[in-house]
Protein backbone atom coordinates (compact mmCIF):
# COMPACT_ATOMS: atom_id res chain seq x y z
CA UNK A 1 0.00 0.00 0.00
CA UNK A 2 1.09 3.41 -0.78
CA UNK A 3 2.27 5.70 1.81
CA UNK A 4 0.18 8.81 2.67
CA UNK A 5 1.51 11.91 2.50
CA UNK A 6 -0.20 15.12 4.08
CA UNK A 7 0.85 19.26 4.16
CA UNK A 8 0.75 20.64 7.98
CA UNK A 9 -0.43 23.88 8.52
CA UNK A 10 2.76 25.29 8.79
CA UNK A 11 3.53 23.07 5.57
CA UNK A 12 0.62 25.48 3.49
CA UNK A 13 1.85 28.71 5.14
CA UNK A 14 4.83 27.94 3.00
CA UNK A 15 3.61 26.85 -0.10
CA UNK A 16 0.98 30.39 -0.17
CA UNK A 17 4.61 31.97 0.35
CA UNK A 18 5.98 30.09 -2.79
CA UNK A 19 2.64 30.37 -4.72
CA UNK A 20 2.09 34.24 -3.91
CA UNK A 21 5.58 34.73 -5.83
CA UNK A 22 3.75 33.59 -9.17
CA UNK A 23 0.57 34.72 -11.57
CA UNK A 24 -0.77 31.41 -11.42
CA UNK A 25 -0.53 28.38 -8.97
CA UNK A 26 1.09 26.34 -12.26
CA UNK A 27 4.30 28.22 -12.48
CA UNK A 28 4.82 27.26 -8.59
CA UNK A 29 5.00 23.70 -9.49
CA UNK A 30 8.91 23.33 -9.61
CA UNK A 31 9.44 25.23 -6.26
CA UNK A 32 6.25 23.77 -4.38
CA UNK A 33 8.26 20.21 -5.44
CA UNK A 34 11.49 21.25 -3.95
CA UNK A 35 9.52 21.88 -0.58
CA UNK A 36 7.96 18.70 -0.83
CA UNK A 37 10.81 16.25 -1.93
CA UNK A 38 12.91 18.20 0.83
CA UNK A 39 9.88 17.32 3.48
CA UNK A 40 9.16 13.70 2.47
CA UNK A 41 12.43 12.83 1.07
CA UNK A 42 11.20 12.16 -2.79
CA UNK A 43 8.36 12.71 -5.36
CA UNK A 44 6.62 9.71 -5.63
CA UNK A 45 3.18 9.32 -7.12
CA UNK A 46 2.11 9.96 -3.89
CA UNK A 47 3.81 13.17 -3.55
CA UNK A 48 2.82 14.35 -6.71
CA UNK A 49 -1.12 13.73 -5.88
CA UNK A 50 -0.57 15.83 -2.78
CA UNK A 51 1.33 18.74 -5.17
CA UNK A 52 -1.20 18.37 -7.69
CA UNK A 53 -3.81 18.66 -5.17
CA UNK A 54 -2.16 20.90 -3.28
CA UNK A 55 -2.28 23.91 -5.96
CA UNK A 56 -5.36 22.78 -8.12
CA UNK A 57 -3.29 21.19 -11.11
CA UNK A 58 -3.70 18.62 -13.46
CA UNK A 59 -1.37 15.26 -11.43
CA UNK A 60 -0.57 15.25 -15.56
CA UNK A 61 1.31 18.01 -15.58
CA UNK A 62 3.11 17.24 -11.98
CA UNK A 63 4.20 14.01 -13.58
CA UNK A 64 5.41 15.95 -16.73
CA UNK A 65 7.92 17.75 -14.71
CA UNK A 66 8.85 15.01 -11.95
CA UNK A 67 9.47 12.52 -15.14
CA UNK A 68 11.51 15.36 -16.83
CA UNK A 69 13.82 16.68 -14.38
CA UNK A 70 16.51 14.35 -12.85
CA UNK A 71 16.74 16.44 -9.58
CA UNK A 72 13.21 15.04 -8.64
CA UNK A 73 13.50 11.63 -7.12
CA UNK A 74 10.75 9.61 -7.42
CA UNK A 75 12.26 7.23 -5.04
CA UNK A 76 13.51 7.25 -1.50
CA UNK A 77 17.46 7.58 -1.83
CA UNK A 78 20.26 8.13 0.21
CA UNK A 79 21.10 10.98 2.44
CA UNK A 80 23.28 11.71 0.19
CA UNK A 81 22.87 11.84 -3.61
CA UNK A 82 25.48 11.72 -5.78
CA UNK A 83 24.69 12.79 -9.24
CA UNK A 84 28.00 11.61 -11.98
CA UNK A 85 27.95 13.67 -15.18
CA UNK A 86 27.68 11.49 -17.98
CA UNK A 87 27.30 13.49 -21.20
CA UNK A 88 29.51 14.10 -23.84
CA UNK A 89 32.24 16.75 -22.25
CA UNK A 90 32.23 14.88 -19.10
CA UNK A 91 32.64 11.40 -20.46
CA UNK A 92 35.64 12.53 -22.52
CA UNK A 93 37.29 14.10 -19.33
CA UNK A 94 36.92 11.07 -17.54
CA UNK A 95 33.01 10.76 -16.21
CA UNK A 96 32.52 7.15 -16.85
CA UNK A 97 35.51 5.98 -15.25
CA UNK A 98 35.11 8.29 -11.94
CA UNK A 99 31.34 6.64 -12.04
CA UNK A 100 33.03 3.44 -11.91
CA UNK A 101 35.26 4.24 -9.10
CA UNK A 102 32.43 5.15 -7.25
CA UNK A 103 30.69 2.51 -7.66
CA UNK A 104 33.94 0.53 -6.48
CA UNK A 105 34.45 2.42 -3.46
CA UNK A 106 30.12 2.37 -2.54
CA UNK A 107 30.18 -1.08 -3.30
CA UNK A 108 26.63 -0.08 -5.42
CA UNK A 109 25.80 0.43 -9.40
CA UNK A 110 24.65 3.55 -10.25
CA UNK A 111 20.82 3.55 -9.72
CA UNK A 112 20.96 1.92 -6.04
CA UNK A 113 21.41 3.18 -2.82
CA UNK A 114 23.83 1.92 -0.10
CA UNK A 115 22.53 -1.17 2.07
CA UNK A 116 23.23 2.07 5.13
CA UNK A 117 20.70 4.42 3.65
CA UNK A 118 24.18 7.41 3.31
CA UNK A 119 24.67 7.03 -0.57
CA UNK A 120 22.37 6.82 -3.45
CA UNK A 121 24.20 7.15 -6.66
CA UNK A 122 22.82 8.27 -10.33
CA UNK A 123 24.30 8.80 -13.99
CA UNK A 124 22.98 12.06 -15.26
CA UNK A 125 23.03 13.62 -18.10
CA UNK A 126 24.74 17.76 -18.79
CA UNK A 127 24.57 19.25 -15.40
CA UNK A 128 25.51 22.39 -17.40
CA UNK A 129 29.30 22.64 -16.15
CA UNK A 130 31.17 21.43 -19.14
CA UNK A 131 34.31 23.86 -18.06
CA UNK A 132 34.40 21.60 -15.30
CA UNK A 133 34.64 17.90 -16.27
CA UNK A 134 34.34 15.19 -14.79
CA UNK A 135 32.16 16.71 -12.56
CA UNK A 136 29.25 15.88 -9.81
CA UNK A 137 26.49 16.78 -7.79
CA UNK A 138 25.50 16.36 -4.24
CA UNK A 139 21.92 16.15 -3.58
CA UNK A 140 21.28 19.01 -5.90
CA UNK A 141 23.34 21.75 -4.90
CA UNK A 142 26.61 21.27 -4.52
CA UNK A 143 29.02 20.73 -7.42
CA UNK A 144 32.69 19.12 -7.61
CA UNK A 145 34.77 20.14 -10.45
CA UNK A 146 37.65 18.57 -11.96
CA UNK A 147 36.87 14.88 -10.47
CA UNK A 148 40.25 12.94 -9.25
CA UNK A 149 40.23 9.30 -7.70
CA UNK A 150 41.89 11.43 -4.56
CA UNK A 151 38.86 14.30 -4.30
CA UNK A 152 36.12 11.09 -5.09
CA UNK A 153 37.98 9.61 -1.97
CA UNK A 154 37.96 12.74 0.56
CA UNK A 155 34.14 13.92 -0.58
CA UNK A 156 32.74 10.15 0.04
CA UNK A 157 34.85 10.28 4.06
CA UNK A 158 34.03 14.20 4.79
CA UNK A 159 30.16 12.79 3.83
CA UNK A 160 30.70 10.16 5.99
CA UNK A 161 31.22 12.17 8.75
CA UNK A 162 28.35 14.92 8.11
CA UNK A 163 30.84 17.26 6.29
CA UNK A 164 29.68 18.97 3.61
CA UNK A 165 31.80 19.71 0.39
CA UNK A 166 32.63 23.43 -0.10
CA UNK A 167 31.09 25.30 -3.02
CA UNK A 168 33.94 24.74 -5.72
CA UNK A 169 31.83 26.57 -8.20
CA UNK A 170 27.68 27.11 -9.34
CA UNK A 171 27.75 27.08 -12.73
CA UNK A 172 24.20 26.76 -12.60
CA UNK A 173 21.13 29.19 -10.80
CA UNK A 174 20.00 27.69 -7.31
CA UNK A 175 16.63 26.43 -7.30
CA UNK A 176 14.28 27.65 -5.41
CA UNK A 177 13.58 25.84 -1.94
CA UNK A 178 10.69 27.53 -0.96
CA UNK A 179 12.10 30.15 0.94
Amino acid sequence: MADTYTFDAKDLAEIKKITDKYPEKQAAVLPVLWYAQDKFGHTDSSVQQLVAGTLGVPEAHIRGVVSFYTQYYENPMGRNVLDVCTCLSCQVCGGYDMLHYIEEKLGIKAGETTPDGEFSLQSVECLGACGYAPMLQVTNDKFVNHLTREKVDKLIDDLRAGKQPEFESNPMPQHEKGS
